[in-house]
């Protein structure tokens, strides 16, 4: 089992959990990794971004120094999404991307997420020797004194690369359509307008002016309160929030509802599939996704493959069995055919453009679906991964899911990147619903709990 590496990188609070010291580390030790077998022989390039995290900035000059400590020419990308940085990687030819960020986490969380050349995440095989050379009672990895040493590039000039890759892969402008977005005070803040103004969107924006400390504060993909007041007010057609690293999309209707990440891959995949575009038919999510997805998409003859929690696996089986489109219900939304990762912005202007193209709203495109109610509660515990072995915890799940009886179902695991056991039920009424999950809360808080 991996000890510093979870679903989604190296993350814990800074300067606590994950130090200068460690990011130094894992700059050296996972620079070495990624860029050992180049096979030209010559220097390595790594690009290194980061979001806006009044602890980036710190953890970012100790990962350089790691990096430069064994030969490495690193490109300084600065404030970057994670979508945006991979893409980078890609297209600039570069052996590996690393970004700084923790995504929807607290400010005072950070994190370190590596990518190979081909702008995804890493195996648990490189991960695991990462942490084997971390660990290692030696540091045996080259250390050029002179010659040989790394160099910093800026390449903040990036970024409009990135902007205009994502106007591309839009046919035609947005024009006509009112949208309100929230930035999260992150990596996205200073992108928003230069990408929906070039494509003539009438927008307004909300959380866009990061001070370090407000990225994810009450705002953003994880919290869409102010958003969805906002979108009702303006009397704007949608709103789209996104999270710290911009790697998901959150929508909310014009009536001020939130629309999830299935409901975006409903509509996006439903628009798809009727102009023959949609790959097999078939769209990727992991076991969070609704019952009332799967049953939506089969009355339009889509299928729905499942994977294990985190858009990492969603991606392994899209490119294992040639898939377009799959993602989370949390806003990662991975549209093949145009990146090969979690995009928000790429996501969200997808959304609008099979509105301007259907000329429908998020209601009517949505009518079909019909949501299970859902029930998440994340339980503070010792050790998340133990779960299994608490015989009164089994017990309490195999008894709830005696009750339900066909109709709902449970889904109980340790979150990847903090110390919670994610405690999640679907039902047929949200009384009923709250009422399996707080049985199963109970048993874990007692059995498990700090």
């Amino acid at each position: 089992m991996l000890k510093y590496f979870g679903t989604d990188g190296v993350r814990g609070e800074a300067n606590k959990v994950l130090t200068p010291e460690m990011a130094f580390k894992l700059g050296r030790m996972g620079g070495y990794v990624l860029t050992k077998e180049k096979e030209d022989g010559g220097q390595a390039r790594v690009l290194v971004s980061r979001d806006t995290r009044i602890s980036g900035e710190m953890l970012e000059h100790a990962l350089i120094s790691g990096l430069l400590s064994v030969g490495i020419e690193v490109l300084e990308c600065g404030v970057m999404t994670t979508p945006g940085l991979s893409y980078l990687v890609q297209a600039q030819g570069a052996d590996a991307g690393v970004q700084i960020s923790a995504s929807h986490n607290p400010v005072e969380d950070n994190g370190i997420k590596f990518f190979g050349s081909d702008g995804l995440k890493l195996s648990d095989a490189k991960e695991e020797e990462i942490e084997e050379l971390i660990d290692a009672k030696q540091d045996m990895l080259p250390r050029p004194s002179a010659e040989g040493l790394g160099t910093v590039t800026d390449f903040r000039d990036g970024s409009n690369k990135y902007i205009q890759f994502l106007e591309n892969t839009i046919p035609e402008d947005l024009s006509g359509i009112k949208v309100v977005i929230d930035g999260a005070n992150g990596a996205a803040s200073s992108f928003i307008s230069r990408l929906f103004a070039d494509l003539d969107v009438d927008f307004t924006t909300i959380s866009t002016h990061p001070n370090g400390l407000n990225i994810n504060d009450h705002c953003g993909a994880t919290h869409t309160a102010r958003l969805q007041e906002e979108v009702v007010k303006q009397g704007a057609q949608l709103g789209l929030a996104f999270d710290g690293d911009a790697d998901r999309c959150i929508a909310v209707d014009e009536n001020g509802n939130e629309v999830d990440g299935d409901h975006i891959m409903y509509v996006i995949g439903s628009y798809l599939a009727d102009h023959g575009r949609l790959k097999k038919d078939t769209i990727v999510t992991t076991v969070m996704s609704n019952l009332g997805f799967t049953k939506a998409l089969e009355r339009r003859g889509i299928k729905n493959v499942r994977t294990q929690v985190g858009d990492r696996y969603v991606s392994e089986e899209m490119r294992a069995n040639g898939y377009s489109l799959g993602g989370e219900q949390s806003g990662h939304v991975i549209i093949n055919d145009y990146h090969n990762t979690g995009d928000g912005m790429l996501t969200g202007i997808h959304l609008m453009l099979v509105m301007k193209k259907t000329g429908k709203s998020l209601t009517e495109l949505l009518a079909d679906f019909k949501e299970y109610p859902q029930v998440l509660v994340n339980v503070p515990v010792k050790d998340k991964n133990s779960w299994k072995n608490h015989q009164a915890v089994v017990d309490a799940i195999d008894s709830v899911e005696k009750d339900m009886a066909g109709d709902g179902r449970v889904l109980v695991r340790p979150s990847g990147t903090q110390e919670l056991l994610r405690v999640m039920a679907e039902g047929p009424t949200q009384e009923i619903t709250q009422e399996y999950v707080d049985r199963i809360v109970k048993v874990v808080t007692t059995e498990m709990g700090e």
